[in-house]
């Protein structure tokens, strides 16, 4: 079994719609919080949560998290050059509507990537996103909970 004082919890905070729901479920266990973005949020913290505010630049966010996850940690966002860098330091990768990345899938995740970005380039994709629904959030509290209990349980 891993103490739970060694799992942490990293938010790519800046567009994360589910801050408040990794909030209440680290809260339940005692885990660790990073909330790690390029500009101060308002939000009621504890004392098992850290803000991290990251100067203004790209990707500084994403360096600061690949640079402090390890394999306790738990990764919660929704770019996949960043949940490949955190894949590529062994931790677990949740998006923000519960869909998880693996060694598995994140290949695919990123050729998908690199396909778009081409297409709205070339003006032949709009970039449609499709919105943040209520399914979104159960299934993202339904994965975050199922990677904690894994890993409490390892």
């Amino acid at each position: 079994m891993t103490d739970k004082s060694q799992i942490s919890i990293f938010v790519d905070a800046d567009a994360c719609p589910v801050k408040d729901e990794i909030l209440k479920v680290s809260y339940r266990h005692g885990l660790k919080v990073y909330i790690v973005s390029n500009q101060w949020m308002r939000m009621e913290v504890g004392p098992l949560v850290q803000k991290i505010v990251v100067p203004d630049g790209p990707d500084v966010a994403d360096d600061w998290i690949a640079d402090h996850i390890d394999s306790n940690g738990i990764a919660v966002t929704a770019d996949i050059l960043l949940a490949k860098r955190c894949l590529d330091n062994d931790a677990v990768v949740i998006g923000p509507t519960g869909k998880a990345f693996s060694p598995d899938n994140i290949g695919m995740a990123v050729a998908m990537r690199d396909l778009k970005a081409h297409l709205r380039e070339t003006g032949e994709s709009k970039g449609y996103n499709p919105s943040f629904s209520k399914t979104d959030k159960s299934n993202f509290l339904q994965a975050l909970e199922k990677e904690i209990q894994l890993k409490l349980n390892a």
